[in-house]
C-alpha cells in the first residue's frame, strides 16, 4: 500500500487494505469529512483493532479516545467510536461498534493500555458494558450518582443534590428539590434583537432625521 499525497485517496487505500485482509470482519466503511471510520461487531472488536496496531502497512499505534453516541430510538442504541493515529502514515481512522444497555462490548484494554479511563468514563456517563475491564467504575461522577448523565432520556435535574450538612458535619445525598416551578422564559429572538429603547436625547436624532438635508448652494 503506497500512500501518496492526496488524503481521500490515502484513506480509501487504507480501506481497501482492511477489507482485503479482515473480509467480513469490516461491516461497512466510510469516509467522510476527510476521515475514515470502519464498522465491526463487537464480537470483532479486538481483531480490528489488532490488525490496525500491528500490520506492518497501518500501524496505528495510539489510541486517542474512545467515544459513545447515544440514539435511544434505536434497539442497539448506543456508538462506540475508537479513535486512531498512525504517525507513520499521518493517519486517522475510526472504529465505530454498535452496543445497548445490556451487551456488553470487549474491553480493548489487551491491545491498547490506554482504554482504562476511556472505558471508565463511556461506563460512567452513557452506560456502555465493557467485558474483561479489570475496574469498571465511575470516573468523573460522584460516588453516590445514580445514572448516566450524558444519556439523551436522562432528566436534566438529575436524581440527586449533594450538599454540606453543618448539623450532621458530613456531606448528604437528597433528591432534587426545585426551588421553583418551571417558567418558560421568552427572551427576544438574536436574529431579530431587542426593541429600540429611547434614551434621552434620541429625539433630537429622530426630528433632525425627518428634516429635509438643506439645497446646495
Amino acid at each position: 500500500m503506497t500512500m501518496g499525497t492526496n488524503k481521500t485517496a490515502e484513506l480509501q487505500q487504507l480501506a481497501e487494505y482492511a477489507a482485503a485482509a479482515l473480509g467480513k470482519v469490516i461491516t461497512k466503511s466510510e469516509i467522510a469529512f476527510g476521515e475514515l471510520t470502519l464498522n465491526t461487531e463487537p464480537g470483532d472488536l479486538l481483531a480490528v483493532l489488532r490488525f490496525l496496531r500491528d500490520d506492518p502497512k497501518t500501524r496505528f499505534r495510539l489510541l486517542i479516545d474512545i467515544a459513545a453516541v447515544d440514539y435511544p430510538e434505536r434497539a442497539r442504541r448506543f456508538d462506540v467510536v475508537y479513535n486512531m493515529l498512525s504517525l507513520p502514515l499521518n493517519l486517522r481512522v475510526r472504529v465505530r461498534v454498535q452496543t445497548d444497555e445490556d451487551t456488553p462490548v470487549p474491553s480493548a484494554m489487551p491491545v491498547y493500555v490506554a482504554a482504562d479511563w476511556f472505558e471508565r468514563e463511556a461506563w460512567d456517563l452513557f452506560g456502555v458494558l465493557f467485558s474483561g475491564h479489570p475496574d469498571l467504575r465511575r470516573l468523573l461522577t460522584d460516588y453516590g450518582f445514580e445514572g448516566h448523565p450524558m444519556r439523551k432520556d436522562f432528566p436534566l435535574t438529575g436524581h440527586v443534590e449533594v450538599r454540606y450538612d453543618d448539623e450532621l458535619k458530613r456531606v448528604v445525598y437528597e433528591p432534587v428539590r426545585l426551588t421553583q416551578e418551571f417558567r418558560r422564559f421568552d427572551f427576544v429572538s438574536p436574529w431579530e434583537g431587542a426593541a429600540r429603547v429611547l434614551l434621552p436625547g434620541d429625539e433630537k436624532a429622530t426630528q433632525s432625521a425627518d428634516k429635509p438635508a438643506p439645497k446646495a448652494p
